[in-house]
């Protein structure tokens, strides 16, 4: 018979590709991985990932064992949450990693909604950035990860997560006040072509998020600066090191006197923000208050201050999902 523990050890080395980097994230050792995989092709009869000095790759019949591995894991997670609404389990701990807008956005107030509806259930909050949140959703060193769209996020039909739209924002222009468009009332990206740019780092989505906004309008930004706080990037902007595009959100409480802040004319650059859990686990005790209290935050959050409602069609299902599992996850 084939043990669950070791399906989950086959899935985390297919989404790292390395043991090393895939017993780091399951809090193992790369030797035990390998005993793991090893055991799990002794149960199963096959060859189910091949080494190499670039990696692992699972073969022909490691990806047969992944499809299945998915909806295992999925229906465990759902057992999990059963049995725990069974035993009424309303009080615990849910880890929740998000980005530090997203935090401000949507956790906090989430937190301090759950402090009088939920005063059993305790949130912890880890600052991460959207590209690493999810992995660490996927290995079970957090239960909820608020995230935004990026290029090389897992698909939306991935059937590992469930998503949970929350909002969606536009991105402003930001550039000194000397500039020369410091006088328009909305800024075509292409006038800003020859620029110097400030924004943040490759593999931040945001960035993603700026280079293709530039690309769309024609021109491959020249970004002279990085920084992926804003803060950092609105005040080299103010001390005309160059110009940028900044989510809305982000520019709350900033001071903006050094610069002009002007929406992009035509269609904006925008982030679509969306909570994601493990499928399988969406009526947790424990989670699905944490999910209804971030979208009512954000559903919230979009009546004040104008943001859309970042309604998304997919994301594996479309609705909830979590669990629990790691150093960081659920307790009960």
């Amino acid at each position: 018979m084939i043990e669950a523990r070791r399906l989950h050890i086959l899935r985390a080395v297919a989404d790292h590709r390395t043991v090393t980097a895939a017993a780091a994230a399951l809090y193992l050792t790369p030797s035990a991985v390998s005993q793991q995989l090893t055991a799990l092709e002794q149960e199963t009869g096959h060859r189910l990932v091949e080494r190499s000095a670039r990696g692992v790759r699972l073969t022909p019949a490691g990806e047969i064992l992944l499809g299945h591995t998915n909806a295992v894991l999925a229906q465990l997670e759902r057992a999990e949450a059963e049995l725990a609404a069974y035993g009424s389990g309303a009080a615990g701990t849910v880890t929740v990693a998000a980005f530090a807008t997203g935090i401000a956005q949507v956790v906090a107030p989430a937190v301090a909604s759950l402090a009088g509806s939920a005063p059993g259930i305790r949130i912890r909050v880890l600052d991460t950035e959207g590209d690493a949140s999810l992995p660490m959703v996927l290995d079970r060193q957090v239960d909820v990860a608020v995230a935004v769209e990026y290029r090389g996020a897992p698909a939306a039909d991935d059937p590992r997560l469930t998503h949970v739209a929350l909002y969606a924002e536009p991105f402003d222009a930001v550039f000194p006040l000397g500039h020369r468009l410091a006088g328009a009332v909305e800024v075509p990206l292409a006038e800003l072509a020859k620029d110097p740019w400030i924004g943040p780092y490759p593999g931040n989505p945001c960035h993603d998020v700026v280079v293709l906004a530039c690309e769309s309008a024609g021109f491959q930004p020249r970004l002279e600066h990085s920084s992926d706080d804003f803060r950092a990037v609105v005040a080299l902007a103010s001390a005309d090191a160059g110009v940028a595009l900044v989510p809305r959100s982000a520019l709350r409480g900033m001071d903006l006197a050094g610069v002009a802040v002007r929406p992009v004319d035509g269609v904006a650059p925008t982030r679509r923000v969306f909570a994601a859990v493990r499928r399988g686990a969406e009526e947790h005790p424990l989670i699905r208050p944490v999910l209804d209290a971030l979208r009512a935050t954000a559903e919230g959050g979009v009546r004040r201050s104008g943001l859309d409602r970042g309604d998304r069609g997919g994301g594996g299902a479309t609705e909830e999902g979590a669990g629990r599992g790691g150093p960081h996850a659920v307790r009960r």
